[in-house]
């Protein structure tokens, strides 16, 4: 995934080890309305923000304040009007919706993705195996997404960020879909990532077990604010 190469961030919410992901200055705005009244409204003002090893980042704010649009900005998907990006080692990303091929079945989606992230065959069987066990899907393995519940489609998009162990995995609105068993595996991929060393960002509207995070910074007024 294409990142953006700039400079060590600094982030006065965290410590001065090296960042895995570090945004600086990201300011994003968005044209509204129509010729000759067309204005731009600011979503991002200038949004700093760094993921450090080891550490869970939670990051909320209301609907509207730039959440998705960060996120995207942060995988590439979304250039900044300002500021920039820097990514240290693989980066993995769940989307809110689902990115699945509907004729593809849970197994095909493993095997697309690892060539994507070029994966040796043993590495990617290991890792979705593993990924079955850990989320409690494996019994869909030959089932096409269109044929899944909202549920286990979840735990296919969850799995499928996972599948080349990141070292930086970014959620967004991870939790929708889940049933408590399954929100209960979820946070303990998440302890198994902080173990080793891996950083990740929770972004939500609502955060619930604040306790289990390291950091939760609010999006407001278009930037990052420790809580």
């Amino acid at each position: 995934m294409a990142t953006q190469t700039s400079p060590a961030a600094t982030d006065v919410t965290a410590g001065p080890a090296t960042a895995l992901l570090a945004a600086s200055g990201i300011e994003k705005s968005y044209r509204r309305g129509m010729w000759p009244a067309r204005r731009r409204r600011p979503v991002l003002r200038g949004v700093d923000l760094a993921l450090y090893p080891g550490e869970i980042v939670g990051l909320v704010g209301e609907n509207g304040s730039g959440k998705s649009t960060l996120m995207k900005i942060l995988v590439g998907a979304l250039a900044p009007d300002a500021g920039a990006v820097r990514v240290t080692g693989r980066l993995g990303y769940c989307p809110q919706e689902p990115r699945v091929y509907e004729r593809l079945t849970c197994d095909e989606h493993f095997e697309l993705f690892g060539h994507a992230y070029a994966l040796s065959s043993a590495a990617q069987l290991a890792g979705r195996r593993g990924l079955y066990a850990a989320l409690g899907f494996g019994q869909y393995a030959a089932t096409r997404a269109d044929q899944l519940s909202g549920g286990t489609l979840a735990k296919l998009n969850l799995g499928l960020a996972l599948l080349a162990d990141p070292q930086v995995l970014l959620l967004d609105e991870p939790y929708a879909g889940f049933d408590w068993d399954t929100y209960l595996r979820f946070w303990d991929l998440v302890a198994d990532r902080r173990k080793a060393g891996r950083s990740v960002l929770i972004i939500s509207h609502f955060l619930a077990d604040q306790e289990r995070f390291d950091r939760i910074i609010d999006l407001r007024d278009g930037k990052a604010v420790l809580r």
